[in-house]
């Protein structure tokens, strides 16, 4: 079962600063390429950070009111945020208003470790690095959701041919397979329930895939049977021992 590559849907003309970007030049570019961020890139053209315009729309945060009442300086010890808000609120650079280290995905991880990294990470776009760490291109949370555009029976025929033919050694039409909207379901009759939690298992990870509804049963319970006991063959063998 292959998933697909985030170079399959990644940008490869990319708009990016470099260290020295004055402020109103990264503010500019976002205007004008209609983009909401863009890496920082070094003189070897490796990513060395990233800017939002959360990290522009912070800095105009903590510029201070020219209208506000005076008030009398008192020094206070910041927090290590407070101090981050600081530096961005004086910064003058792309490289001052950058944040690092940047969060990067390769060309060749799948799409779907790129959604969990942007998922764990809270950030709406990926620099593309190669082996070297030199930028080859972007992707976004619009790029990434393209995966769910996959039309169902292109998602029914891969199910189909990779988890019931290709790793469970069944025939095509020992279960029903019906794809609408993403979300695919599962029915018939399998010899053993270890069976049907692959095929589950595996369906839920394919591309496109929004859920998975099991109408499956099965006539033997090997789920307390010793490995030795259990008859599996196939690529099935290593799915059933990450269940």
């Amino acid at each position: 079962m292959k998933h697909n590559k985030v170079g399959s849907v990644m940008a490869t003309d990319v708009v990016r600063a470099s260290y020295g970007t004055p402020f109103k030049e990264v503010a500019r570019l976002l205007a004008h390429h209609r983009i909401s961020g863009l890496p920082v890139v070094d003189e070897d053209e490796k990513v060395i950070g990233v800017i939002s315009e959360t990290d522009l729309m912070a800095r105009q945060a903590e510029m201070p009111d020219p209208y506000a009442p005076k008030r009398r300086f008192r020094a206070v010890a910041l927090t290590h945020s407070g101090r981050r808000r600081a530096a961005k609120a004086a910064a003058r650079t792309a490289g001052q208003l950058m944040t690092e280290p940047p969060v990067t995905v390769r060309a060749e991880d799948t799409i779907v470790e790129a959604a969990r990294t942007m998922a764990q990470r809270r950030v709406e776009r990926l620099p593309v690095v190669d082996e070297e760490d030199w930028l080859v291109g972007i992707v976004t949370r619009r790029d990434l959701l393209q995966v769910f555009l996959r039309p169902d029976t292109e998602i029914r025929d891969e199910v189909v041919e990779e988890v019931l033919v290709r790793s469970l050694l069944l025939p095509p039409q020992s279960v029903d397979v019906s794809v609408v909207e993403g979300v695919v379901s599962l029915a018939g009759h399998m010899e053993r329930k270890s069976e049907t939690e692959i095929a589950i298992s595996m369906t839920k990870q394919i591309d496109g895939v929004v859920a998975v509804v099991d109408d499956l049963t099965y006539r033997l319970d090997d789920s307390h049977a010793q490995p030795a006991e259990q008859a599996l063959h196939g690529v099935a063998d290593d799915w059933l021992r990450k269940l």
